[in-house]
């Protein structure tokens, strides 16, 4: 809105970076420009302010689909008055010399032009478009569509609009629809997912079953390994029983064997102490024979003597000198 400064019999008006002014006097044209300042008489004066800057129009409409499926599209367009000079012409812009701001809705009527406009040509494109190609295709198609026939519209460049750019948002068929288009695409993720599911459980239970089966091997194998630790025991065993009785044996026969060498030995020396003795004996026994029986006797009384315990006292008694007496006197 551009600003105006009230003076008796004049008006001063000072404009914006971001819009046309045109200063109209008796149909000629006195000022026009961006940013324009200039004095004017107000009962004289013909005022028109176009904008220049970049406008947002959102839009949301109705569509229908090939196949009578009604659709929601969701856009917006980014235009600006490439021309303002000749939107001016147009399009009612004029201002209040008093106020500065528009008699009438010149933004109001620009956007119906352009929401007509671009409604048009989705509508034409997505009348030879099924609901199923318009959602999978995206957004793409209608917004090129959109965007070629402003580009081409002559109303809009007589009027000196230039669309700067065309954004779909998004094309939503109704809500039942909607999810009936869900469902076969919900099935098929929650049909995947169960097969995920029932593949990551068979992947387990083959793994489970891989390691029971290595499990079952390890105590088979050792079960063999087992046996032949208890065969290699015994085998064991038996050797060292087997060796223990060649031990055993040897130690008997060489035992055997010293005793028979000893008992030999023994039986020698007795033979040799027997022969020796009996030499003994014999040579003892022809000394004796020569001997006279006094000596024999008294040698014999010799040896009892030398063998009989020690003797304290002896008693003689009457009978026993007696009787020697006589036998010496008769041995006399």
């Amino acid at each position: 809105m551009a600003d105006i400064a009230r003076y008796p019999f004049t008006r001063h008006l000072r404009g914006s970076a971001t819009a046309y002014v045109q200063h109209v006097t008796a149909g000629r044209l006195r000022h026009g420009g961006t940013g324009a300042s200039f004095w004017f008489r107000p009962l004289s004066a013909v005022l028109s302010e176009v904008p220049v800057d970049d406008r947002e129009l959102p839009l949301l409409f109705h569509a229908r689909t090939a196949d009578f499926q009604d659709v929601t599209v969701q856009m917006t367009l980014t235009f600006r008055f490439a021309d303002p000079a000749l939107a001016v012409g147009r399009v009612d812009f004029s201002v209040d010399p008093d106020t500065g701001l528009w008699r009438g809705t010149p933004l109001e009527q620009v956007a119906g032009l352009l929401t007509e406009s671009a409604q048009q040509h989705a509508i034409d494109l997505l009348a030879g478009t099924g609901l199923t190609t318009a959602l999978t295709a995206g957004v793409g198609p209608v917004r090129d569509a959109v965007a070629a026939g402003l580009a081409a519209d002559a109303r809009l460049v007589e009027t000196g609009i230039a669309v700067v750019d065309v954004r779909v948002v998004a094309i939503r068929p109704e809500p039942e629809v909607e999810r009936a288009l869900r469902t076969p695409t919900r099935e098929r993720v929650q049909a995947e997912a169960d097969a995920a599911t029932y593949a990551r459980r068979a992947t387990a239970v083959e793994r489970e079953r891989a390691i029971s089966e290595n499990e079952l091997a390890n105590q088979v194998e050792l079960a063999r390994r087992e046996e032949e630790l208890v065969g290699q025991r015994g085998v064991n065993a038996r050797r060292e029983a087997e060796n223990a009785a060649a031990a055993a044996e040897v130690a008997a026969e060489s035992k055997a064997r010293r005793d028979r060498a000893a008992a030999q030995v023994e039986a020698e020396r007795t033979r040799v102490q027997g022969e020796a003795r009996g030499a003994a004996n014999r040579a003892e026994w022809a000394v004796w024979v020569d001997m006279p029986v006094e000596t024999v006797h008294a040698l014999a009384l010799r040896q009892l003597a030398s063998n009989l315990p020690q003797i304290q006292n002896v008693t003689v008694t009457p009978d026993m000198l007696t009787g020697l007496l006589a036998k010496l006197g008769s041995e006399r």
